[in-house]
């Protein structure tokens, strides 16, 4: 995808995560870390770290050497969606206590994502 394109598709999941509230923090870790994927690949697209046709969908399934790689271009950015990843165990698929402070958590990564997205 162009980054314009990821960039539009962010958008449009943050415009539908805005209906949502704290209490639904399974929908909105899970977009979170769609619209945080789509900001990112945005991101790396324009910092010419990936081609268009490259794009991250998790960071758990790089190979360490792309994900060191990806680093070096925004290791915050990169580490930011790992952070909204390593949410979803627990309160996605789980049950665990705490599930709307991840659920703040998770929208305070993806906009620190999207800052940085928007400031290269």
């Amino acid at each position: 995808m162009k980054p314009e394109d990821h960039e539009a598709a962010a958008r449009r999941i943050e415009r539908s995560m805005r209906k949502c509230g704290l209490d639904e923090h399974e929908i909105l870790i899970e977009a979170a870390m769609l619209a945080g994927s789509h900001w990112l690949n945005a991101h790396l697209h324009r910092l010419g770290a990936t081609q268009p046709a490259q794009d991250v969908v998790h960071t758990y399934l790089l190979v360490v050497n792309e994900l060191r790689r990806l680093s070096v271009a925004d290791a915050q950015a990169v580490a930011a969606l790992g952070a909204i990843e390593d949410l979803r165990p627990a309160y996605v698929r789980g049950a665990h206590a705490g599930a709307s402070e991840a659920a703040q958590r998770a929208l305070s990564l993806l906009e620190s994502i999207r800052a940085s997205a928007r400031a290269a």
